[in-house]
């Protein structure tokens, strides 16, 4: 459920799904608001507001590895985040 969350940037209409069409209004149909599992731009959508998430909290991504982000207090006091999504 984790690409529910991401925000789309563009215009995205469906077809009304099986059992929810309204009579007389066959024709409609659906403008998404959020992300739905399988749409090409929700993996991407999602990582973006991570990073968004993630930068406002002070961490900051890797430029060797943009799943690690490292958040540093001082010398010694720091921590590494490793971001790892399976959609399989």
């Amino acid at each position: 459920t984790a690409f529910f969350h991401g925000d789309l940037e563009e215009e995205i209409y469906m077809e009304q799904p099986e059992g929810y069409v309204q009579k007389s209004k066959e024709n409609l149909v659906c403008r998404l608001k959020r992300n739905l599992y399988g749409l090409k731009q929700a993996p991407r959508q999602w990582y973006m507001k991570f990073k968004s998430v993630m930068g406002e909290h002070g961490y900051a991504e890797t430029d060797s590895d943009h799943c690690v982000f490292v958040k540093v207090f001082g010398e010694d006091d720091f921590i590494i985040l490793l971001l790892y999504v399976d959609d399989m």
